[in-house]
């Protein structure tokens, strides 16, 4: 409209006016920030810019729409549909003709189809398992190289020299001596009566008969097999006072059997709660005199402190008399002396531990080791040591030596020669064997960690042992190494200890037990000996050698040797050749694979194509079950729904209505008006909703302005 006033946009009815106090704030603040509303809305409008232009990011969240939808929908097809679909398009041989023939070669090519996929599935399985199993291969092979020679143990076949420990076994050897007498009386038929009066009455009138109380001899007379008689063979009063035997007593006076029929046994009685003795028989009474002996004596030098055990041995310069190694000369002082419970002291020529270990330069008796030995068998403890000669091993560097185990005997007055060959086992560790390379993962404290050896599996054994051997008896047995606290058994402190031991040694389960917590080592050595021996030294020779070698020993012109105790050894390398036998894997995983596949390309004519679409239907076969059971639930929901309106369904408004809030319903139309003072004590009236402040509701009065020029120009 020309030369008329401009015409203003009738402004949007509101449902709900708010005061006047209210609304006047707020057309002052939009009067006063014209510029902050704009300056809002321009973040919009480059929001939607962005959003109109193609990029990344819209391409990326088509794609996730599509994915989303695609998962949300399935395959698409019915069970029977899907499978139709991979019969007619799998590369597997068989499921093709399924569907493509005639209704009797469909049945015959299903039967085939199945039997084959099950012969498929059973030869999977076995291979399989076959490989699970991780078994191994041996092989064999021989090489040559120069080699270290081996470390040598020496010992004498008696731990100690009787004339030194003499004093500490007296009361014991005049008990063995008595015992001896009375049983060979029942071995001969005679009556067991009291000895006759000679130098043996008086021995027996002084003996003291505690150390037999403890552990006693018997004899078991099994004349009549189902009621076997047992004979103790001093009949005392038990108090262990040194009574003499009471020859008196009706069980000995009867005892006239047949030699056959007498077994000697040790008797060994567990006293703590409930009383009980055991009987440890032997077919020999010489087995159970020296088995009676060795724990009557374990008890004895138990108590015995090590260094004096040290001193009572054999000392290396009276027991190593000459060495030789190759061209070079040696001494005792090139042994290692260590203590061996069983055999006292031993040393050792090339171990390893101080000085880097010798390299044989050739094969041959005349570079190896050569030693001259004197085990002065005369000095042998009568009931201990039965066995004359020195026990030596052959072991790696660094390793302990286990004699009893592993060790050889070399017998007086002969030359015992020993050609070593070598052997190295190379073990494969988890899965395949249950070996370790250093003994760390082995549950067992290593015990003999104290010589600073390495780990090996008689170590570990023996570890066991005597750790079982501290939690059932509560001591240490002699012949192991001690745990940190511990003492070692003796009949005064551990009376029940010979029980004990004797218990544990025999139970399957504890050996079992130490057996399935050791383990072997994966990478071991080991020295095959020749061993062959000749008379030394001969009758012609053997005056002047027993001369040279008493005055070098003793500086003496008299001859202090004899045949008796004299021993040479030669040990050397036969040859140069070494074995490996090295461990493989029988089956791995490249094996495994070229066997699926063949088996699968065999009888299915298949490749791994085939298995990635077997893949695919099984997904797609979990995604239409799991589609149907959302649709089943949702079904389920409705029914539900349903089930609340057995009527007919409210209306929309009905349902409105029935959920509108009764505290944003509109104010009453008598509102106060701005100019009228409310009486006094009257409450405020309560404010009314304010409508939603949208941008859409806003009207520019820009807009209206520029809408009316162009009508008018018009």
């Amino acid at each position: 409209m020309r030369g008329g006033a401009a015409r203003t946009p009738n402004p949007l009815p509101s449902p709900v006016r708010a005061p006047c106090a209210a609304r006047a704030p707020a057309r002052a603040r939009a009067r006063r920030e014209p510029h902050a509303s704009a300056a809002r809305a321009e973040p919009s409008r480059a929001a939607r810019i962005l959003r109109r232009s193609p990029g990344m990011t819209m391409n990326f969240k088509r794609y996730f729409i599509r994915v989303l939808h695609r998962l949300q929908k399935g395959p698409g097809y019915t069970y029977k549909e899907l499978l139709v679909w991979y019969c007619d398009n799998t590369n597997t041989h068989g499921p093709k003709r399924i569907i493509r023939e005639g209704p009797k070669k469909k049945v015959i090519w299903f039967f085939l189809t199945l039997l084959f996929a099950s012969l498929v599935f059973w030869q999977w399985g076995i291979l399989i398992d076959t490989y699970l199993s991780y078994s191994v291969s041996s092989s064999l092979s021989i090489g040559f190289k120069t080699m270290k020679f081996p470390a040598v143990t020496v010992c004498n076949a008696s731990p100690y020299k009787y004339s030194k420990v003499r004093h500490l076994l007296k009361e014991l050897d005049e008990l063995t001596e008595a015992a001896l007498e009375r049983i060979l009386q029942s071995k001969h038929g005679a009556t067991i009566s009291a000895p006759p009066l000679n130098s043996s009455e008086t021995v027996s009138q002084q003996l003291d008969l505690k150390l037999w109380n403890q552990i006693p001899l018997v004899l078991i007379d099994e004349s009549d097999p189902d009621h076997p008689v047992i004979i103790d063979l001093f009949e005392t009063d038990q108090s262990g006072s040194g009574t003499r035997p009471n020859n008196s007593s009706p069980a000995l006076s009867n005892v006239t059997s047949e030699v056959k029929k007498h077994k000697v046994a040790v008797k060994l009685c567990h006293h703590k709660d409930i009383p009980q003795c055991m009987y440890w028989n032997f077919t020999s009474a010489a087995q159970a005199v020296t088995e009676w002996y060795i724990l009557q004596s374990t008890s004895i030098l138990s108590k015995v402190p090590l260094q004096e055990r040290i001193r009572m041995g054999y000392q290396p310069e009276d027991m190593i008399l000459a060495c030789l190694y190759g061209a070079e000369p040696c001494s005792y002082r090139n042994f290692t002396q260590i203590y061996h419970p069983d055999h006292g002291n031993c040393y050792i020529f090339n171990w390893g531990m101080d000085e880097e270990a010798l390299i044989s330069s050739n094969p041959g008796a005349e570079f190896g080791l050569k030693l001259i030995l004197d085990i002065s068998q005369q000095d042998y403890i009568p009931y201990l040591t039965s066995t004359a000669g020195a026990r030596l091993m052959l072991h790696e560097q660094k390793s302990f030596p286990f004699l009893k185990d592993q060790g050889i005997y070399a017998m007086s007055g002969t030359e015992t020669s020993i050609g070593v060959l070598v052997d190295e086992l190379e073990r494969m560790g988890y899965p395949y064997s249950d070996c370790t390379m250093n003994g760390s993962d082995v549950p067992v404290k290593n015990l003999y960690n104290e010589y600073n050896t390495s780990y090996s599996i008689q170590a570990c054994l023996r570890s066991c042992f005597q750790a079982q051997m501290f939690e059932n008896c509560g001591c240490g047995h002699y012949l192991f190494p001690l745990p940190e606290g511990v003492n070692y058994c003796n009949n005064e402190d551990d009376p029940d200890w010979a029980y004990c031991y004797s218990s544990l040694r025999s139970s399957i389960r504890h050996r079992q037990f130490c057996i399935d917590s050791c383990k072997e080592t994966c990478n071991d050595t080991q020295y095959k000996m020749t061993i062959s021996m000749a008379d030394w030294p001969s009758e012609a020779s053997e005056d002047w050698i027993f001369h040279i070698l008493s005055y070098e020993r003793d500086l003496s012109t008299n001859v202090t040797l004899d045949r008796n105790g004299i021993i040479k050894l030669n040990i050397y390398f036969q040859e140069y050749n070494y074995r490996t036998i090295s461990e493989s894997a029988a089956t791995t995983i490249v094996w495994l694979l070229s066997s699926l596949g063949g088996q699968f390309g065999f009888w299915m004519g298949g490749s791994v194509l085939c298995l990635i679409e077997f893949g695919e239907i099984i997904i797609d076969f979990l995604w239409i079950t799991i589609i149907n059971i959302i649709s089943w639930c949702k079904g389920l929901k409705q029914k539900r729904a349903r089930a609340q309106y057995p009527d007919t369904p409210p209306t929309v408004s009905e349902l409105v209505e029935a959920h509108t809030n009764l505290g944003f319903q509109h104010e009453d139309t008598n509102i106060t008006p701005c100019d009228e003072v409310p009486p006094p004590g009257a409450l405020p009236p309560e404010p009314g909703t304010p409508p939603p402040n949208y941008d859409s509701l806003r009207v520019d009065p820009r807009a209206g302005i520029d809408s009316d020029s162009d009508a008018e120009a018009s």
